[in-house]
């Protein structure tokens, strides 16, 4: 990203500024009708991805080129026509109408500036794949198989990817984007400037710093409470992880170990309620639930996620034998309270979802409360100068994930026209054969595959629409379906090879980023669980009789420490690598295989650990009593 300065930075921040308050102000007043809103949204938010990201190497960091300037013009005009025609566009018939030179002009200009745009700010994994799904419109007649599809007119091409209101460029994933996402990362970004972050760190070093790895526990409670905010995992890893995984170097943890468990806990944060993800927006939508009900839903599985985390960090320490912070490193409970004041907009969020309210209406009036309780403390206040960089931020911080989906949204509308999605899940459906697991199994690859390359929200959106289906036809519920595939969308980002929040904590850590991410991977673990859990019961979602919550709650927990004891080989002390190889697989059969009662399995889990505890004790040969060694010598033959 470009560091702009100057005139030329003034002005493009002030296109910034003036994107988040547009946003802002639909938001708490009213939106548009659905395409005036997505067409200001990409207007206001696609020609910053020209000007504030260079086209490659060569190009100038201190300014745009002119082409960067020539393209943000272009995506200006492409966004206002869609704008300014939008009442006949609307009142056209989709498929039989012909399109105007101007429509066609348009379109082609606007879905290959989504492509460039999509190549430099987010990746270019995502540019190829809608690349190609473009490329596979032009040619569906000549396909084999299930691909095979009757031959696309051009024009009919640049309609489903421009014109089309329900999909493509303008469909209903841009929609979400330009309505409860913006809002919402415009609330982390008024949270963050106000200095929610040093309270969420300061609170995390008050409660565990004193412990055994205490810096590493730190880092997993605060980036947990941060991820609440933020919903990007490498934003988090930047934020948080500069001053954790040096701590927790100095501490004693290895390089790529700390970089794991900033990255998995980072990660984590778009599982964590209240905000989460940008895909749990999506999700709200494409289910038609409230934003309120997935909350709930997600609850337990992101505790028992930062569980595993925190068990791993304590049984890793004491491995190497480390201790707490240094004493002079924990804020004094005065200090923690000075920015207590900053959880009061959180909890007016929290309060408005549940009475109903709709997500856009919660966010926007917390983020009024964001203002107001910033000016009790002079230390948190958003002056003027704060309040200007808050508003560039938010802007910015639009940009990816607008752009993400309607990239996104554009790459479903390919695979939907011809019928592939239809056909993909017919395939996993016929390859599973009413087995949950192998369709669980062949969909987790698929998204976990998917994720490497392009960002959590896209990921999630194209597993869903192939997966989610298959999953509810064999009798998953739709929430718990859509968390399936949710948690592993975002779990790719600390899946080895390609796991982009792992390279972040490397290059913090200056550690080899494949250790890293296997690091990650282990301590992330507890996410995989969780995800198959899902499958299988509804009371992780808070389903059900309370029994059966609490026993699922109580069997995830036992059964993730005894698979965090096989991965970290120490429980009370150290383990042997036969024993450690047996642990994992006993851990996850006794937590996933529903073919059994809980409360059959967690004595199971009960007695697994105490054997573990005391094992050491059990094996070890009783030592003599005392005078017994010389008087066995003395009597012995020569």
């Amino acid at each position: 990203m470009r560091e702009l300065r100057g005139p030329i930075g003034v002005a493009i921040a002030l296109w910034a500024v003036v994107a988040t308050l547009f946003h802002l102000y639909t938001a708490g007043f009213g939106f548009y009708e659905p395409r005036s809103q997505r067409s200001l949204h990409l207007l206001f938010l696609l020609p910053l991805a020209f000007v504030l990201y260079p086209a490659g190497a060569s190009s100038p960091k201190d300014r745009p080129s002119v082409l960067d300037w020539g393209l943000a013009a272009l995506a200006v005009a492409a966004n206002y026509y869609s704008y300014a025609q939008a009442f006949r566009i609307n009142l056209r018939f989709e498929n039989v109408t012909p399109l105007l030179w101007p429509e066609i002009v348009f379109g082609v200009v606007a879905t290959l500036l989504v492509l460039e745009a999509l190549r430099r700010a987010v990746t270019p994994v995502l540019a190829g794949l809608l690349a190609l799904g473009i490329l596979y419109l032009f040619a569906t007649e000549y396909m084999p198989g299930m691909l095979n599809y009757r031959d696309m007119s051009f024009s009919e091409i640049v309609e489903t990817m421009y014109l089309l209101n329900g999909m493509g460029m303008y469909g209903s994933i841009t929609g979400i984007s330009a309505t409860m996402v913006a809002i919402f990362i415009a609330f982390g970004a008024f949270v963050t400037g106000s200095g929610t972050g040093r309270l969420f760190h300061n609170l995390g070093t008050r409660i565990a710093g004193r412990q055994s790895g205490g810096p590493g526990k730190v880092s997993v409670i605060s980036s947990a409470l941060f991820g609440t905010i933020s919903g990007s995992s490498t934003a988090n890893v930047f934020t948080t992880g500069s001053f954790t995984i040096p701590a927790m170097m100095r501490a004693g943890f290895r390089p790529h170990f700390a970089g794991g468990v900033e990255t998995s806990s980072s990660v984590g944060g778009q599982i964590m309620p209240p905000v989460m993800g940008a895909g749990a927006f999506v999700m709200a939508e494409i289910t038609n639930t409230p934003y309120s009900s997935i909350i709930v839903a997600a609850l337990l599985g992101s505790l028992l996620y930062f569980f595993m985390i925190l068990v791993s960090v304590h049984l890793e320490a004491k491995r190497l034998g480390l201790v707490g912070c240094d004493p002079s490193e924990i804020p004094p409970w005065r200090e923690v309270l000075k920015d207590i004041h900053l959880l009061a907009p959180i909890f007016l969020l929290l309060v408005l979802l549940m009475m109903g309210r709709s997500p856009h209406f919660a966010a926007f009036w917390s983020i009024v409360a964001v203002l107001v309780v910033s000016w009790i403390s002079p230390r948190t206040r958003l002056t003027p100068r704060k309040l200007w960089d808050v508003l560039v931020q938010a802007g910015n911080n639009m940009v990816i994930v607008a752009l993400a989906c309607a990239g996104a949204s554009m790459l479903v509308a390919c695979l939907t026209v011809t019928g592939v999605v239809i056909s993909v899940s017919t395939l996993v459906a016929t390859l599973a054969d009413g087995s949950i697991l192998i369709a669980g199994i062949l969909l987790m690859a698929t998204t976990l595959i998917l994720g490497m390359g392009v960002p959590t929200t896209a990921a999630y959106i194209i597993g869903a629409s192939i997966g989610a289906p298959i999953l509810i036809q064999m009798g998953v519920p739709v929430l718990s379906a859509h968390l399936f595939v949710f948690y592993f969308a975002i779990l790719a980002d600390a899946t080895p090879p390609v796991s982009v929040a792992s390279y972040a904590a490397a290059s913090i850590a200056r550690s080899d980023p494949m250790r890293t991410g296997l690091a990650a991977f282990r301590l992330a673990l507890a996410g995989f669980v969780v995800g198959y859990s899902y499958l299988y019961t509804p009371a992780l979602t808070l389903q059900g009789p309370v029994l059966e919550i609490v026993g699922q709650v109580l069997v995830n927990v036992l059964g993730l420490v005894i698979i965090a004891a096989g991965l970290f080989g120490y429980l009370r002390s150290p383990l042997p690598m036969p024993l450690r190889m047996l642990l994992v697989p006993v851990g996850l059969f006794l937590t996933l295989f529903e073919a059994y009662s809980v409360w059959l399995r967690i004595p199971v889990e009960l007695a697994v650990l105490a054997g573990l505890a005391y094992w050491p004790t059990l094996l070890s040969t009783p030592a003599p009593v005392r005078g017994e060694t010389t008087r066995r010598a003395e009597s012995a033959p020569d």
